[in-house]
């Protein structure tokens, strides 16, 4: 059976914030929270998950829908390796690729160039050719991949560690097409765009303990001072342990980085 593929919009997000900027971090010290959406500069993948002074740090933009049911559409229909194309402002014609998402109000995180990013302004229209939800693979659900990068999760994957499902905070419960798993507490090393494995966990529907079910996904944020968060994995591919095989890599884990990632002129 043959997945569908989808034409969507969004606009580079503008960081919002109420009238005071704290938050409060797990040992109730207030915090201002930079870098948690819209245009960043100067993170890449491959950096480390706690290199920067910063609150759910990801490399690139994060796009919004300024319609609430449409931002959804945006959030769960996009999948990591989709192109992305800039279609107003300073950028226009440039290309990028989606490399995952976050939960809350939506979140989609769409990786460019540096020479394009200094470029991009918040309410910058961004095409996002989605494709990829909903594709199967014998034996094992499949989450959030567009095709092409299929063969990127050849198993047995490399990944940067295994963690409990007890390690989850935010994301649990939620529905994994929509939401990001934030670790609250990760293997040593990991970077942006790392393989991580975590045991008894189920994300077929909503995110939840399952006994001896394995979910493999890629880091897609960093860390966060927060109680309940941290560094954000987008799940990828769910099943058996038994049946969804992984080499733990350590420190020579070469998990996904800009070379993997399609930015066709």
């Amino acid at each position: 059976m043959t997945t569908v593929a989808m034409n969507l919009t969004g606009v580079v997000e503008a960081p919002v914030m109420g009238s005071s900027p704290y938050l409060v971090d797990a040992d109730g010290a207030p915090y201002v929270p930079i870098g948690t959406s819209g245009v960043v500069l100067g993170v890449h993948l491959g950096d480390s998950v706690l290199a920067h002074d910063a609150d759910h740090v990801a490399p690139g933009v994060t796009l919004e829908h300024r319609d609430q049911a449409a931002r959804h559409a945006l959030t769960a229909f996009a999948c990591l390796g989709n192109d992305a194309v800039v279609r107003t402002g300073a950028a226009a014609g440039a290309r990028g690729t989606v490399l995952g998402k976050r939960g809350e109000e939506g979140r989609v995180i769409v990786v460019f160039p540096d020479d394009v990013l200094r470029l991009l302004l918040p309410g910058d229209a961004i095409a996002v050719r989605a494709h990829g939800q909903g594709a199967t693979l014998p034996g094992l659900s499949v989450l959030n991949v567009d095709p092409r990068m299929l063969p990127r999760l050849e198993l047995p994957l490399g990944v940067r560690g295994i963690v409990p499902s007890s390690v989850v905070g935010n994301g649990i419960g939620r529905p994994a097409q929509m939401w990001d798993l934030d670790l609250q507490e990760v293997p040593d090393g990991l970077c942006l765009g790392d393989f991580v494995a975590i045991d008894d966990l189920d994300v077929r529907h909503n995110a939840g303990y399952r006994r001896g079910w394995r979910t493999v996904g890629v880091i897609v944020h960093g860390g966060s001072p927060q109680p309940g968060h941290g560094p954000g994995l987008m799940p990828l591919l769910c099943g058996p342990a038994a049946a969804l095989t992984v080499h733990v890599d350590g420190d020579q884990h070469l998990g996904l980085r800009a070379d993997d990632l399609d930015f066709r002129p």
